[in-house]
Order: C-alpha cells, then structure tokens, then sequence
C-alpha cells in the first residue's frame, strides 16, 4: 500500500512555504523558498499518494508550478484571484504527475469549519497574505506555524472520512480490474472514476427534454401530473427565475413535481398510531436497470447491470466491497447532468427522475383508499394506518397492494414499521419505533459528528425531547460543556470581513456563544460590493467570541443558556409541538 504524505502551501507575493508530513515515517518536512528541497522530497516519493484539503484546485498546482520554475504567487492569483482552474495555467505541469487525494467534499465549508466543529483553535495568521514585501523571520515562523496546525487538521479530517479514502482506493482498482493497479487514478473524482469504470465515451446530445413515461404506470386519479410533463411549456428547468415545478394537492397533501424529486409532507405533524415507511430499493439505479435508463455513453450497457447484480450480493454478504460498487451505480443519475463528464446523457437523467416520481405517484393512487399518506419523498412514501383497523389484516392489504405494484414496475419495497413522528416537513423529521429505535432527517435533529457539530445543545435538545420526553430547559441547564453551545460560523469570498459589535475580527471563521451580557455585541458579515453588514444567521443578539481550543473548557458565567432553551423551542414549534 502506498504511503500518505498530509502538504499544504502558503505564498506570498516573495516568498512561499510547504508543510509536508509524512505520517508514516513519523517525520515534518518545512520547505520556505527551496525548489531544489521540494523537487528532492517529490522525486522522493513520486509513488505515495500526497493529502490534503482543497489540493485537487489548489495546491498540487502550486508544487508543479515550483517544479516547473513558475513564480508560485502568478498561479495562486490565476486560481484564486482570477477563478481559473488551475490545470489550464500550463501543460508543463503534465510533466510532474502527482498522485493527490483531496479530504475536501463539494459540500464542504473548508478547513477552518472543521477545525471549528471539532472544538480546535481556529484563530488565524496575523501575517496577511498580500503583503507586498519579503516576510521577516518573525513572519515566516508565524506562518510555519499556522500551516502545521493546518496540516495536523487535514490528518484529522481524514481520519474521520477513512471510510470515504478506502471507497476511493476501491474504485480506482475497479477502474484498473485486469490490468496494473495504476495510482494515478486517485486525483479522479469519483464520478469521473464511476465514467471509467462504465467505459463511457462522451458524447453531444440534443434531445434534454424528448422524455417519455414508463409503460408500467397506472395513473388515473392524478393524470394531472402526466399532462403537466406532456406540456412542452414545462419542459424546462425554471420559469420566470423561479424553479419550474407543479404545486398540487396528492391524497390531501401538499405535493411538488418537478425535475428533481416528488416531495410531498403535511408540515407541522405530529402524530402516534400504526406507520409503515415503504422505500423503494435503489430507485435509480434500478430504474436504470428496469427501463433501460442508464447513460448512452456507456459502451456496453450490461455493465452497468453486472454492477448492479454484483453489488446487490455483495450487500446480501454483507461484503464491504459493495460501497465502491454503490458509489459507482449512485453517482451515474448526477453525473448524467455533468458536461464535463463522460456519462452526461441529461435525457437519460430526466427519464430516470420523471419515470421515478410517475411510478411513486402511482404507488400513492393505490395506497390512497386504504392509508393515510403523512409524506412522499424521492424514493418512498410514509403511511398511516386509519383507526380502528386490525394491524396484522392491514399489513396484508398493504403488503398486497405493494407487491401488485412490485410485479407490475419490476421494483422492489423494503418495510419498516414505526410508530410516532415529528415532522416539520419532508426534510426535517424524527420518527420512532417500538422498540424505542429512531431515525432523524433534516438540520435541527440530524446524527451529529466531530465534523458537523454546530448548535448541538439545540439539537440534542430536540432529540431528547422527542425521544425520550425530556424537558428542554433540563436538558440545556444540565449541561456545562462550552462546546455544546458552539456556533460556528464562516463568511464566503462574498464578503470581506466579520464584524463584532465596531470591531473588525481578523478571521473569516468564527465561534460564538450567547451572552448575558448586554454590553456585548452581535456579529455581522460585510458584503465586497456594497459594503453593507448583515447579521450572521442564527447568532445571538449578545454573544461572545472563542477562537482558542474550546474542548474541556466550561460555561462561563455570561453564557445566556436561555438563549438556546428559547431557540430549541422555537424550532420545536415548527416541528407542531408546543
């Protein structure tokens, strides 16, 4: 197995440094303005796979650029001030490949978030970074500084995705099945590597909105929905710079069709009794299967449905080969809109999602006389027995119900039975089992994680409302954690700096906290073009700024932690409790 260096770099206008670790020789390399040091360590380890965050756009560029005798600060302005990718600087950088795993996802809010969630320090540099002078020993040793710590955070960061590094490494050996491994593939995103794997060719198509229906759909009470999509007016994806969808009314909720999925949910519910939640097995992928809906790009379709099979008894083993084969068959209907990728067949893609939300409807036309529908989703729908009814007898209708529709679509349901929901709306929702067992969807009650641990007192409030029946001033009194109480929060390139109260804040990533302090001020993000200071979403009117390492520490005694019991009920309202 290849070895893992964790690099990050800083330029300046005159000068520029790398942190390099190499985790398994338990040594830091610092390069400050040496091509000759940074070329000896590449040539070194020209075969290990090079980490780090925001790599694949930024950084591996400034290394091939030092290789290359660019002036590094010429391409971090081509990337970062001009927005140019930095591939297109020179084609000189083919000449150093390098074998770079970025731990950045697309939904990432970048490092300084992370290292924000996880309790750490985030304060920043002093040192700015247009200064257009050389750095003084002072400045370069700040600089090390901060970009060590930055580099210890990429480590953890990637500690806490090695299920998602693993997934990778699992795609690139599909990509290379029957020939040499090769490692290069790693700096492949994994729809680019999914594109690999399907020997897909691109091609141009012109037919986005030539759709049609699936031949299996009975639909005869809604046939509105049909005509909506047989409409040659609505075969697009806005109107009027609004997102083109069709607001209507299924079995007595609120419903959206459209070009994404089918959402339907009666907001504000709350509800006990006999639920059953159907959801469709791999809708997409097995629409694809089932009608032919995969991308046209692919050279030889039934590739796609030997990965499909084999990851189906992949997961029946319970073989941990079958993630790589699901990001492949999951990651195919998004990339299908991709011009960039070799799968794009938008066609393709707008048949799988029409097809899917027709045969879902359908569903619902079948359910409708015999449940009532709580909400419908992309891929599933949520029902609830009427009372009075025997469970058992009900059961069987709907199961009957189920597997005629089963039959006649070639799709397959899984069951699973619950018996109390909160639900704010299709999105947001905790619904509980008999056995106490629950699942949560949505922002206020979402599974939180070292990488996603923002307001979580709020969140655990709600939860064990919910759940367990707690009060939610017991559960925000009780705790004396500081951490609990985070709001992290970081401004976009859209604005130019924080303000706390007058006082300018030198980071664009911030952690606050409620005050009872009426002295203390709110915080406010100010906008690049117009300069005008909005408040941060969320924050407290009075609040008080932590920037140093937060776990271990607790409350103070100007945490306002009425602030957060007032917000956690005001979120449980929306929920249709209290």
């Amino acid at each position: 197995m290849n070895q893992v260096l964790f690099y990050d770099f800083e330029v300046f206008a005159y000068d520029w440094l790398v942190v390099v670790m190499d985790m398994t020789a338990k040594k830091t390399h610092v390069i400050i303005n040496s091509p000759e040091e940074l070329e000896a360590l590449y040539k070194a380890n020209i075969r290990e796979i090079w980490c780090g965050f925001n790599s694949r756009h930024y950084d591996q560029y400034i290394l091939k650029a030092i290789l290359c005798g660019f002036d590094p600060k010429k391409v971090n302005d081509y990337i970062i001030v001009k927005g140019n990718p930095g591939w297109k600087f020179s084609s000189l950088f083919n000449q150093y490949p390098l074998n770079n795993y970025d731990v950045m996802m697309n939904i990432d809010r970048g490092l300084k978030s992370f290292e924000g969630f996880m309790g750490n320090d985030i304060k920043e540099t002093s040192v700015p970074f247009d200064i257009d002078r050389k750095l003084t020993e002072e400045e370069i040793a700040e600089t090390v500084k901060y970009c060590k710590h930055d580099v210890e955070q990429t480590v953890q960061v990637f500690l806490q995705r090695k299920k998602d590094f693993e997934a990778h490494i699992g795609l690139v050996k599909l990509a290379c099945q029957g020939k040499p491994l090769d490692m290069s593939l790693i700096s492949k995103t994994k729809p680019q590597l999914s594109a690999i794997i399907l020997d897909a060719t691109k091609q141009e198509h012109d037919d986005e909105f030539e759709i049609d229906f699936p031949y299996s759909m009975r639909i005869e009470k809604y046939s509105k929905v049909v005509e909506w999509y047989e409409n040659p007016e609505n075969r697009c994806y806005q109107k009027d710079g609004k997102k083109n969808q069709l607001d209507i009314v299924v079995a007595g909720v609120p419903h959206q069709f459209g070009w994404g999925g089918v959402h339907g949910a009666i907001p504000k519910y709350h509800g006990k009794g006999y639920f059953l939640n159907m959801d469709v097995a791999s809708l997409y992928p097995s629409l694809m299967v089932q009608y032919n809906l995969h991308s046209r790009n692919i050279s030889d379709p039934k590739k796609f449905v030997e990965i499909y099979n084999q990851r189906l008894k992949y997961k029946a083993e319970k073989n941990p080969l079958q993630a790589p084969l699901k990001l492949v068959l999951n990651s195919t209907y998004g990339v299908m809109k991709d011009k960039n990728n070799a799968l794009y067949d938008p066609l393709q893609a707008n048949r799988v999602c029409v097809y899917g939300q027709l045969l879902l409807l359908d569903l619902i036309e079948r359910l409708e006389p015999y449940a009532q529908i709580i909400q419908s989703n992309t891929d599933g729908v949520l029902v609830k027995m009427p009372e009075g009814q025997d469970e058992d007898q009900w059961y069987s209708l709907i199961d009957d119900i189920a597997h005629e529709w089963e039959v006649r679509t070639g799709l397959n349901l899984e069951f699973d039975e619950y018996r109390e929901i909160y639900q704010k709306d299709v999105n947001n929702y905790i619904i509980l089992d008999s056995w106490g067992h629950w699942k949560s969807k949505g922002a206020y009650v979402k599974e939180l994680s070292s990488l996603d641990y923002d307001l979580p007192i709020v969140n655990r409030a709600l939860v064990e409302y919910m759940v367990h029946g707690v009060p939610v001033r017991r559960t925000v009194l009780e705790c004396n954690a500081l951490k609990e109480f985070q709001l992290v929060s970081k401004i976009s390139g859209k604005y130019t700096h924080i303000l706390h109260g007058s006082r300018v804040v030198k980071e664009k990533c911030i952690r606050v906290f409620a005050s009872k302090n009426t002295s203390d001020a709110g915080v406010q993000k100010v906008h690049a073009v117009t300069k005008k200071p909005a408040k941060i979403p969320n924050s407290p009117e009075h609040c008080f700024i932590w920037n140093e390492t937060v776990n271990g520490v607790e409350v103070p005694e100007k945490l306002d932690k009425q602030w957060y019991i007032d917000l956690a009920n005001k979120r449980l309202s929306d929920f249709g409790v209290m």
